[in-house]
């Protein structure tokens, strides 16, 4: 059995961390966390760290003791600055809540690019982690909108910057590009994206902890997170019918079933393709036939194969990147971002000589 730590930090972490937990608990009544047992097959244990308060006691799914507040006011402001000192003051009292759940075998570290507290704290988290542990420590990293405005943009070119350089083992990159796919009203369509995260994530814990007729363990995993680029990404699709095998892998690979933006086929490096359903949909030959056509194209592919009676065929696809175009673009919108501030602030300072002409009244009073 592996032993499985979650953190999420800042409000969109937490968010996902909540959408895993209530997928943990079978999607039932948020009071489903005080009496139902959580269905993951590893000891898994979630925390969630933030320093908004109100963002806490939001979170429906995430029992009161794996809640971490940080104290400061209500949050960074989307300041990264502030949040890199908040983490420094509260560092030890955060690696003492892990070192309390410990040991564990691997950890994974979910935040938003974008934010203040997320993306603030999971570079010097990682880092922490990395220095004191010797288990492997992902990170999964939501970006915005590139409409969301300059300081998210700028915030995600820094933090996504300083979490490669933390010692991470590698980055899972979903983007919130996908909402615009999901249509409804904002909160269906932030709830819809931290649902795809959440069961992308259940099945790979699942899968990671399962007797597979082709095996893939947490090692394929690690070795599949190695290389490229050190970003990946995943893909999944479940069938609701009787679906060829090979369509549902197709689907898994296509754009429509990734959390990020890419071409597999062009732009992975390393693939791990898991397949779980009844034997009667489980075509050997057209898996064999699906996973030679993306080695032919990425490489190294590793594939499990899990027998489940009665279910429609299932698909989790986790791909390497050796490139990713859609980096360097978020990048040069980022570039942008960053001159359109650096612009604000020298009118700022510009403005202060207004100051200087209002400050020669001082002390004199109108005569009439």
């Amino acid at each position: 059995m592996l032993n499985v730590l979650i953190i999420g930090n800042g409000q969109c972490g937490n968010r996902v961390l909540d959408a895993i937990n209530k997928e943990a608990f079978g999607k039932k009544s948020k009071f489903a966390k005080f009496y139902s047992k959580q269905k993951y097959k590893s000891n898994v244990e979630t925390i969630a760290i933030n320093t908004a308060i109100n963002d806490l006691k939001e979170l429906e799914f995430t029992k009161a003791k794996d809640r971490v507040h940080i104290p400061h006011l209500h949050g960074v402001g989307a300041n990264r600055n502030v949040g890199k000192q908040v983490f420094e003051e509260n560092k030890e009292h955060i690696t003492r809540k892990v070192e309390d759940r410990g040991p564990f075998d691997v950890a994974f570290v979910i935040t938003s690019s974008s934010g203040g507290t997320g993306s603030s704290f999971t570079p010097l988290l990682v880092k922490e982690l990395k220095e004191r542990y010797d288990f492997p420590v992902y990170s999964l990293v939501v970006l915005p909108f590139r409409e969301e405005g300059t300081l998210y943009l700028q915030n995600t070119a820094f933090s996504l910057k300083e979490i490669r350089e933390s010692g991470t083992d590698g980055i899972i990159l979903a983007d919130n590009q996908f909402l615009k796919d999901l249509g409804g009203n904002v909160q269906s369509a932030y709830d819809g994206i931290n649902g795809m995260i959440a069961e992308r994530m259940m099945f790979l814990l699942d899968s990671m902890d399962s007797e597979m007729m082709m095996v893939t363990d947490l090692g394929d995993f690690q070795t599949v997170m190695a290389g490229g680029a050190g970003l990946a990404t995943i893909g999944y699709y479940r069938a609701d019918k009787d679906l060829p095998v090979k369509t549902a892998i197709q689907n898994a690979l296509a754009p429509s079933g990734l959390l990020f933006s890419t071409n597999v086929y062009e732009e992975a490096s390393r693939a791990m393709v898991i397949i779980k359903g009844d034997n009667e949909y489980l075509s050997i030959d057209d898996i064999s036939n699906e996973i030679e056509k993306l080695s032919a194209n990425v490489g190294h592919v590793f594939k499990g194969i899990i027998v489940r009676k009665g279910e429609y065929p299932q698909v989790l696809v986790v791909s390497t990147m050796e490139s990713a175009s859609e980096i360097e673009n978020l990048y040069n919108v980022a570039i942008d971002a960053i001159g359109q501030e650096r612009e604000k602030k020298n009118r700022i300072e510009n403005e202060k000589e207004v100051d200087k002409a209002f400050s020669k009244i001082d002390g004199l009073e109108p005569h009439y």
